[in-house]
């Protein structure tokens, strides 16, 4: 029995690998197409993969499509992602993934002084590296995020683009985690 999304499955169930491995392409692509941000070929790619043995096997399969793809084909994943509290989180353009993980940072409330000075580092950021700022909102708050935009600000491209892409992977894992019950144990 497949998990359609628009028959039993619920964005917010969490289901174990084996009904992962059971999903039709459609699917798939559907329910896990938004684990790298706006980045749906990814997990078009890694579908033929399955089965997995673990939602670790999952989220390996995902690194190394991204690991393998040129220079040009990460700056591109780093570009699908949103500018940290930008206008889009206030005016609703934003994933709800995305959405929901900028307000967990408290993105979505900040004084009117830390909104300046996010937009004006988004747009240095911006500027110097030609892709947007990625951080994993979820395991950062809002002070951390503002130091650590001015801080990387100053860093190197090559050095910036793969510290986004350890970014989105760590963002990816919590997603993950969120649709796939977390390994456990065989059972004998």
């Amino acid at each position: 029995m497949s998990v359609g999304v628009q028959g039993l499955y619920h964005p917010h169930t969490t289901m174990d690998i084996s009904a992962v491995n059971a999903l039709p392409y459609e699917d798939f692509v559907n329910i896990f197409g938004n684990v790298v941000e706006k980045c749906p070929i990814i997990t078009a790619a890694v579908w033929s993969m399955r089965p997995f043995a673990s939602l670790s096997a999952l989220e390996a399969a995902i690194s190394e499509f991204i690991d393998a793809l040129p220079e040009s084909g990460k700056e591109g994943i780093l570009r699908c992602h949103p500018d940290l509290a930008s206008r889009d989180l206030h005016g609703g353009t934003l994933t709800r993934e995305s959405r929901e993980e900028q307000a967990r940072a408290g993105l979505d409330a900040l004084s009117s002084a830390e909104a300046s000075r996010m937009a004006q580092l988004n747009v240095e950021y911006k500027e110097r590296f030609k892709f947007p700022f990625v951080i994993c909102a979820r395991m950062n708050d809002k002070a951390n995020i503002l130091r650590q935009l001015s801080e990387r600000c100053g860093n190197e491209r090559a050095a910036e683009r793969a510290r986004g892409i350890e970014e989105v992977k760590k963002i990816c894992r919590l997603r993950l985690q969120g649709l796939v019950l977390t390994d456990a144990p065989n059972k004998l």
